[in-house]
């Protein structure tokens, strides 16, 4: 009799409508992004946009390309509440590589797409349920249908761009809700940093199975250094280790450049010898013949550099990608048609210029960013980039492309 006059009481009834209230506002509060897209970022004094269109026009090529990628490559995982980045090839369902790029892309995406705390949380809750077997905090590198691992070694690249997503999603959301973001962050950092980055020379390892006794440990591909990413995890951390990484990275590629493709300032797909004398790969190194060319791993390496100067301002970033710049334009007359999927360490196309790709063309327009004297090159090139439909390329091409396309709209931004 008592409990029930006492859940009568007024007193009783407001306090249980404001515990209500607060828990509606809380939950509605975990979902509104903080930093919606469109962001329009400040980057770095001097760099450069397409500057042929305006700024709402960059912006709606860049949404309407968004809705396309999501409907075709965010799909449901088998655990109710997850979602993968479909990998569109026969045999694997889902790679690291590609769930690190979703993550990141939802999370700038924020703001323009509702649901994109829902799919967010869904690419996570999947990572989460495919653990390396190294550490948790790492994921194995892909998945086979019935989203069983096709083994449980880890893809370094899928894991930096995960944590970093971490990073925005802490910005985007906070981390008060069921996800601890930065806390989720820090233990992929240092999972990344304890299994996957080389405690001697500071190289990014080529996955977590590699130790001081495999034959790879001094080896690296160029594509997963990521600078920008790293200042990121630097500032998050300070360990003062993800500096020394960037360093000395910055000083292998610097050497590669000089002594390897002094015309193009091209880097290989893979490098290896770091400890002793760096040099690109053999033939078949790892996955073809052109293991030591500028090929599909390399490809990434401008806008994953270029990034690094618009977000930063670091001088070595420019002064890496600027020979790059000078190169493709004048190899290709300055007709954005001729870039090839694929190059010699010379400059030279190893494919033919009939044949090629988005994942070499959109890291070029980020490249071109970095000084003013390429906005007429910049200005076509972005032209050329959007203007293929998505239907003519697959996940990995399509998925590049979108993450280029945010970042020269000049919407990529800061994970700290």
């Amino acid at each position: 009799m008592m409990l029930k006059r006492l859940l009568l009481t007024p007193n009783y009834v407001r306090y249980s409508l404001l515990l209500f209230s607060l828990f509606i506002l809380n939950g509605l509060h975990a979902q509104v992004a903080l930093r919606p897209f469109p962001q329009h970022s400040r980057y770095t004094a001097g760099t450069i946009k397409p500057n042929h269109i305006n700024q709402q026009q960059l912006d709606r090529q860049v949404t309407s390309f968004y809705d396309q990628w999501k409907h075709r490559y965010i799909k449901p995982g088998c655990d109710k509440n997850q979602f993968y980045v479909w990998f569109e090839k026969p045999g694997k369902e889902c790679v690291s590589e590609g769930q690190g790029y979703g993550m990141v892309i939802t999370a700038l995406m924020a703001g323009y797409d509702k649901q994109a705390k829902t799919v967010y949380d869904g690419l996570y809750q999947y990572y989460k349920t495919h653990p390396a077997k190294a550490s948790p905090y790492l994921m194995a590198w892909a998945q086979l249908k019935n989203c069983k691992n096709h083994d449980r070694d880890a893809a370094t690249d899928g894991d930096i761009d995960i944590a970093y997503s971490l990073l925005l999603a802490d910005k985007q959301w906070g981390s008060r809700g069921h996800i601890n973001y930065l806390q989720e962050a820090r233990n992929a950092m240092a999972a990344i940093m304890h299994y996957e980055i080389n405690p001697k020379t500071f190289s990014v390892l080529l996955s977590d199975g590699s130790d001081g006794d495999s034959e790879d440990y001094y080896d690296m591909r160029s594509s997963d250094f990521m600078p920008a990413n790293f200042k990121a995890f630097e500032s998050a951390s300070k360990t003062g280790k993800w500096q020394k990484a960037i360093d000395k990275n910055y000083r292998l590629f610097n050497y590669l450049q000089k002594n390897y493709s002094p015309g193009a300032g091209l880097v290989p797909d893979f490098i290896r010898g770091i400890k002793t004398k760096a040099r690109p790969a053999q033939p078949n190194y790892m996955e073809s013949k052109y293991d030591g060319y500028y090929n599909y791993n390399a490809c990434r390496v401008p806008w994953r550099i270029a990034t690094d100067y618009l977000l930063y301002g670091d001088k070595r970033a420019k002064g890496f990608v600027s020979p790059i710049n000078q190169w493709i334009t004048q190899t290709t007359d300055g007709n954005p048609d001729n870039i090839s999927a694929g190059y010699t360490l010379e400059g030279n196309d190893i494919k033919g210029r009939y044949f090629e790709a988005l994942s070499f063309i959109a890291p070029f327009t980020v490249s071109a960013m970095v000084d003013k004297s390429n906005q007429q090159w910049l200005n076509k090139v972005w032209d050329y980039l959007i203007a293929f439909k998505l239907k003519d390329y697959d996940y990995y091409d399509n998925t590049i492309k979108m993450l280029d396309m945010i970042i020269v709209s000049g919407n990529y931004w800061k994970g700290q």
